[in-house]
C-alpha cells in the first residue's frame, strides 16, 4: 500500500485590510510535492472550507512550481479541495499545513483541521508545517488535553521575519510567540534562510526555502516507524 500525505491549504484570500490578496503559497506545495512523489507518496489537498484554495507566491522563475501547475490532475485537485470535515485521518500518514499569509486567518480556527491533524498523529502518522502553515498547529490538542506542541522543537515563520516583510502590524497575532506560549521550543535560523526539524513525528521549517527539506524529514521520520 502506497503512503499518502494530506496537503493542507488555507481558504483565506484577503491580507487582513490591506487590500492584497493572499492564499496558500504555492512554491510551498510545489517543492515539497516533488520530494514526495520521488518517495513514492500519493498527495491529495484539503482545504479550510473547499472548493478552489486561493493561491499565491507563484514566481514566474520557479520551474517547479511551473511543472506543477501544469499538470491538469493537479490543476483540477486545487480547483476542487474537499472541506477538512469531509476527509478520514485513517486514509494518510502525514498531514502538511502548506504556508501563505492566509493561513493566520483560518487554520486556528479550523476545528476540523485540528482534529484530522491529532487523529493523523495519534496513529503513527507525522504532521508536518512550514512557514506560515504552523498556524494550523497553534490550537491542536491530543487526546491527553496537551498541544501538539508542547515540549516539541518548533520551527515556524520567525517575529523578525515578519517584521522584515513589515506585515507584523497585519498578521492577527505573532506565529512565533503564539507557538512559544503553546509549549513549543522555538528553533531559529536567520531571516529567510532554510531551517527546519523533526521532532516525535512533528516536523516544521521557517520559511519557503525551508519547504522541501520538511518533506525530506516527513519522508524520513515515516520509514524509522
Amino acid at each position: 500500500m502506497s503512503t499518502k500525505v494530506l496537503f493542507a491549504l488555507t481558504s483565506h484570500d484577503a491580507l487582513g485590510a490591506t487590500g492584497r490578496r493572499t492564499g496558500f503559497y504555492v512554491p510551498e506545495v510545489a517543492h515539497p510535492a516533488a520530494v514526495f512523489r520521488r518517495a513514492g507518496y500519493e498527495i491529495d489537498y484539503v482545504s479550510v472550507r473547499g472548493g478552489a484554495a486561493p493561491q499565491d507566491g507563484i514566481s514566474p522563475d520557479d520551474t517547479v512550481v511551473a511543472e506543477f501547475l501544469a499538470d491538469p490532475a493537479t490543476t483540477k485537485a486545487l480547483a476542487t479541495t474537499p472541506a477538512a470535515g469531509d476527509v478520514k485521518a485513517e486514509e494518510y500518514d502525514a498531514i502538511y499545513f502548506a504556508g501563505g499569509h492566509g493561513t493566520m486567518w483560518d487554520f486556528p480556527e479550523s476545528e476540523e483541521l485540528a482534529a484530522l491533524a491529532a487523529a493523523i498523529y495519534e496513529r503513527g502518522g507525522a504532521v508536518a508545517a512550514v512557514c506560515h502553515g504552523p498556524a494550523g498547529l497553534v490550537n491542536i490538542k491530543l487526546s491527553d488535553g496537551s498541544h501538539l506542541v508542547d515540549g516539541k522543537q518548533v520551527s515556524a515563520f520567525t517575529n523578525e521575519e515578519e517584521e522584515a516583510v513589515g506585515l507584523t502590524g497585519v498578521v492577527p497575532f505573532l506565529l512565533e510567540s503564539t507557538l512559544a506560549e503553546r509549549g513549543a521550543k522555538i528553533t531559529k535560523t536567520g531571516n529567510f534562510a532554510p531551517h527546519a526539524v523533526a521532532d516525535q513525528r512533528l516536523v516544521t521549517g521557517q520559511n519557503p526555502a525551508s519547504a522541501a527539506k520538511v518533506a525530506e524529514l516527513v519522508v524520513e521520520q515515516l520509514a524509522a516507524r
